[in-house]
Parts: C-alpha cells; sequence; structure tokens
C-alpha cells in the first residue's frame, strides 16, 4: 500500500479506541463466562458420577472408599471456587456497565465543552474565528516569530459593495453573502492559517510561516465571486492588503500596514485610467 493511501485512511478517534476496547471486553468477559459454566457443569457430572459410584460400592475396600472421599471432596472446593468465579464475573459485568455508562457521560461533557469552547471562539454566522481569539492568535504568532527569526504575514480584506448589497436585498442576503464569503476564503487559504472576522465585512487572515510569494499566491486565488440574491446573480467584489511581519512589529503595527495596503489598492482602483 502506498503512502498515499495511508494518508486516505480516517484516523480512529478516542471514543472510537474506547468502544472498540469495550467490545474486546465483552469478548473476554463472555469467554470467561461460558468457560466457567461449562466448569461447573464437568465439575458436577463428575460428582454426580462420584456419588453414584459411592452408593454402588458398598462393597469396596476401606482404601477405595478414602480415595472417593478424597477425589469428591476435591471436586466439590473446584465447584465452590467455580462458583465464586462465576459470582465475581457477574460484579465484573456490573462493573463494565458502570463504566460503560460513566464513558459515555464523560464524552456528551467534553462535547459540550467543545460546543461551549466553539461558541466562545467562533462568530456563529461565518464559521470564521472571532475578533477575541483572532487577535489573541496573532499576537501569539508575532512572538513566536520574534523568537524563531521566521515568516509571518497578514491578510486584510473588507467588501465593497457590501453595504449597497445590504440597502437593495435586505440583511439577510448580505448574511449569504458573508457567508458565502467565507467558505470561499476558507477554500482558498491553508489549514494551518486563521481566518477571523473582524466585524461587520471585515476579515483578517494569520499565514504563519508563509514567506512573501506564498501571500500574492493566495491573493491571487481571492477574486470576486458570485451570488444570486432574489433571482438576480450579483457579483461581489472585495479589496485585499497584505504585511509580512518586521522586527519590532506588534499586533497594530501589522495590523496597520496591511490595511493601508488594502486603502491604497481601492484608491488604485478607484484612480480612472488616462
Amino acid at each position: 500500500m502506498s503512502n498515499n493511501s495511508k494518508q486516505r485512511e480516517p484516523e480512529i478517534t478516542d471514543q472510537q479506541q474506547i468502544q472498540q476496547s469495550l467490545r474486546l471486553l465483552d469478548q473476554a468477559i463472555s469467554w470467561f463466562w461460558w468457560k466457567t459454566i461449562a466448569m461447573a457443569i464437568l465439575l458436577l457430572a463428575a460428582l454426580a458420577a462420584l456419588s453414584a459410584q459411592q452408593l454402588s460400592g458398598w462393597f469396596a475396600t476401606q482404601q477405595q472408599r478414602n480415595v472417593t472421599v478424597i477425589v469428591g471432596g476435591l471436586l466439590m472446593l473446584l465447584s465452590i471456587s467455580n462458583g465464586y468465579a462465576l459470582y465475581r464475573q457477574h460484579h465484573f459485568k456490573v462493573f463494565r456497565k458502570h463504566l460503560a455508562e460513566q464513558m459515555q457521560v464523560t464524552e456528551k461533557q467534553r462535547l459540550r465543552a467543545d460546543k461551549f469552547y466553539g461558541l466562545a471562539i467562533l462568530d456563529p454566522l461565518t464559521g470564521l474565528y472571532n475578533r477575541r481569539f483572532g487577535e489573541e492568535s496573532l499576537q501569539k504568532e508575532i512572538m513566536r516569530a520574534q523568537r524563531n527569526n521566521y515568516n509571518l504575514a497578514v491578510i486584510i480584506m473588507d467588501l465593497d459593495n457590501f453595504k449597497e448589497i445590504n440597502d437593495r436585498f435586505g440583511h439577510a442576503a448580505g448574511d449569504l453573502v458573508l457567508k458565502e464569503f467565507s467558505r470561499n476564503l476558507k477554500r482558498t487559504i491553508r489549514e494551518c492559517d486563521v481566518p477571523i472576522r473582524m466585524g461587520g465585512d471585515e476579515f483578517l487572515v494569520v499565514l504563519p510561516e508563509c514567506p512573501k510569494t506564498n501571500v500574492q499566491l493566495i491573493l491571487s486565488r481571492l477574486g470576486p465571486f458570485e451570488v444570486m440574491l432574489d433571482r438576480q446573480k450579483i457579483t461581489v467584489f472585495y479589496s485585499r492588503g497584505s504585511a509580512q511581519y518586521q522586527a519590532g512589529d506588534t499586533l497594530q503595527t501589522i495590523v496597520q500596514r496591511a490595511d493601508e495596503s488594502m486603502y491604497a489598492e481601492k484608491a488604485d482602483r478607484a484612480t480612472p485610467a488616462v
């Protein structure tokens, strides 16, 4: 099998691993349970056979009777031990049931915590990161860039005709445009990049370890897009600006340079050709 095929195999989650372990445990419990029952049946049969032999052997020698008593006692002890094993296996099954229930409760609590965490860091409309989380992420990346001297870039964007769309088609149409823009943005950037809705129709993308040539490649993919509003195909344009990290940069300075770059692009488009 090739490495690419291995990479396409879905990863097993912690919950799936737990379920698989519980299934193996159930199989082991079932095997020991039936093995113990079978042993108990065999011991009871042996005791019954021994008792029948003792009843029919009234005229056996004293030595034979002693051997029969000893063997019968051993079989009785084994039967008692086997019964205790069945009792312990029953308690083990009860413990397994309680453990599985506790795991289910824990998993539900984890999913609930993940949901609350998502609500805390994500913009509910677009699914992008919210401003607070985005600024925290950018601050961490700036500190990493300072320590490790690696490339860091940001892209800032806003929609050019968003107000006109809201005024003409209503806020529901504006929400649709923001969602479609966010989907296009997430398809364009890398998995390690951090897309952020700063507010309104303003967006920021943090690009860790991204040289300037790669930034230009990403910008070339961020073109206008079309949406259907009130049975009309509307082309949505937006402006982009970028900035590379420079020594001594802060969150405010790098975002300000990207903002200035975006407004320079707006000005260039607004200037009529001579």
